[in-house]
């Protein structure tokens, strides 16, 4: 029997509404399932980022989008613009709604398309006011077989096996029930009701399945069903893709890596004015610009400062806050990142990397990094 250490304090991951203080004002996180945004929406929230906050867009590693410096009081605002434009539907699970999708699905690659599950999954989620005590870091992730997302350790994952089979995934790991694609997002939802149902048996306290005691064994029973044998999930990639992309069809995607994940105001609503519509964010702090007629719009893009390039450093570079938005941090990390990159002298070789400003080393992502940790007196690698 496996027994994780025990959670001694509540989730208190950010939301739209519920906000953390930081040393520069206000964070609020919006989730955004799938990374799918339209352009619409997209300039709504280079609007709130000016208005409200210090006028850029931070990426996550779940496709989500933080606003940060906000002014004192500036919750109730943006709770009303996020509601008006679409990405609020439920103030009771707005901090509940995180899912990852495979990146480009149904567009390019992939066994199935997968785009109709957010959708279904969020609404089925919304719907139910028991789904509304999930945990801020519980995370979904429906994966297309591409296996772009399978691999990032997602409470409950879906991973398409063929064009007729899917596979649960639990706490990253193939538990072996199936089902058909038109009964995946039923099956995602009750493993997540599950979930909370062996969380209360074991006090309430975990924030992920990872924290239950057998929490995958103890999710199945309850499921029920016949097992198959387990497959190995693939691996969670280094980076994504970048640069132009062609498209099942004849169109083109457009994939504009944020260096750090720091998307201004005017990228941004550059973005949704190239879009044909639609947009989407990815794990990789990246905006997928979908269903082009072309690549021309590339050019652009790089000038204003997207990276598209497929060989730069900075798909293998990401970094926490740093100063002066933490006050933990101990050192500048990004004017520091920003600084190596130009040089051409980023550490270990240029491996992939994530600089952070202190030992807690937030925002570190899935698979293997080397740490580039502030100390005070310099960085330490490793």
């Amino acid at each position: 029997m496996t027994v994780p250490p025990a959670r001694l304090r509540a989730d208190a991951c950010p939301g739209a509404l519920q906000t953390h203080a930081a040393a520069d004002g206000a964070l609020a996180r919006v989730r955004v399932p799938g990374g799918v945004l339209t352009a619409a929406q997209l300039l709504d929230l280079s609007a709130a980022a000016r208005d409200l906050g210090d006028g850029a867009l931070e990426l996550t590693s779940r496709g989500n989008v933080q606003l940060r410096g906000l002014r004192a009081g500036a919750e109730a605002e943006l709770g009303d613009r996020l509601a008006a434009t679409g990405l609020l539907p439920s103030a009771t699970h707005e901090t509940a709604r995180n899912v990852l999708a495979s990146v480009l699905s149904g567009r390019v690659g992939g066994l199935l398309d997968v785009r109709s599950w957010v959708p279904a999954f969020d609404a089925g989620l919304c719907a139910d006011p028991a789904l509304a005590a999930l945990p801020g870091r519980f995370l979904a992730a429906f994966d297309d077989g591409r296996g772009d997302v399978a691999g990032l350790g997602a409470d409950v994952g879906l991973l398409a096996l063929d064009d007729g089979a899917v596979a649960l995934l639990l706490a990253g790991v193939d538990s072996g029930l199936r089902t058909g694609p038109d009964g995946a997002v039923a099956l995602a939802l009750a493993a997540t009701r599950a979930f909370l149902d062996v969380r209360a048996e074991q006090g309430g306290a975990a924030w992920r399945i990872a924290d239950l005691t057998d929490g995958r064994a103890r999710i199945v029973t309850l499921l029920g069903g016949s097992l198959d044998a387990p497959r190995p999930v693939p691996p969670a990639p280094v980076s994504g893709p970048a640069g132009a992309v062609p498209q099942d069809h004849g169109r083109t995607a457009l994939v504009a890596v944020v260096p750090l994940g720091r998307l201004t105001a005017a990228q941004a609503d550059l973005l949704a004015e190239t879009s044909a519509g639609e947009l989407q964010l990815t794990p990789w702090r990246s905006v997928v610009v979908p269903d082009l007629a072309d690549a021309a719009a590339l050019p652009l893009l790089a000038a204003a400062g997207l990276e598209l390039d497929p060989g730069s450093p900075w798909l293998r570079v990401t970094a926490c806050a740093g100063r002066p938005g933490c006050a933990k941090s101990l050192a500048d990390v990004r004017t520091d990142v920003v600084r190596a990159v130009t040089a051409g002298a980023l550490p270990a070789g240029g491996a992939r990397q994530h600089w952070v400003g202190c030992e807690r080393r937030c925002g570190r992502p899935a698979g293997e990094v080397v740490d580039v940790v502030a100390t005070g007196e310099g960085y330490r690698i490793g």
